[in-house]
C-alpha cells in the first residue's frame, strides 16, 4: 500500500494545490505541464497517471470523467479521479484532499471517479 500521490490536471486552480500544500507540505502535486503533457489529451493524461500511480485531480467534469469511465470500461488501468466542479470552496476542497492523503491508501481509490469537496 502506498501514500497517495497526485497530479494536478491543466485546469486545476492553482489556490486549491496551494491551500492543499499549505495543510500537508509533504503532500505531493506534479502539474501535467511539469510531466510534459500540457495539452495532452484526457485520455493520455489517465494513462500516465495510472503508469506512475497518481490520482488525477481535475476541474474537467465532464471530459475527464468520460474518458475516465472509457479506461475503467476497457478494463485498463485507472489509478483514481477526483472531479472538482469549478464552484466549490476552496478550503474544502483542500480539506478533502488532506483527508484523502493522510488517512488513505493510494490503491483504494483505484477505479474510482469522487466529487469533491467529500
Amino acid at each position: 500500500m502506498s501514500v497517495p500521490r497526485f497530479l494536478a490536471d491543466e485546469d486545476l486552480r492553482q489556490d486549491i494545490l496551494d491551500a492543499a500544500l499549505r495543510q500537508s507540505p509533504r503532500m505531493q502535486f506534479q502539474r501535467v505541464t511539469e510531466v510534459g503533457l500540457k495539452s495532452a489529451p484526457d485520455s493520455r493524461v489517465l494513462e500516465f497517471a495510472a503508469s506512475a500511480g497518481l490520482l488525477v485531480v481535475s476541474h474537467d467534469v465532464n471530459t475527464m470523467s468520460a474518458a475516465a469511465k472509457e479506461r475503467i470500461e476497457d478494463g485498463l488501468p485507472m489509478s483514481g479521479l477526483f472531479l472538482v466542479p469549478q464552484d466549490r470552496d476552496t478550503g474544502a476542497v483542500a480539506k478533502s484532499l488532506h483527508l484523502i492523503w493522510s488517512a488513505s491508501e493510494a490503491e483504494e481509490w483505484a477505479g474510482r471517479i469522487v466529487y469533491l469537496p467529500l
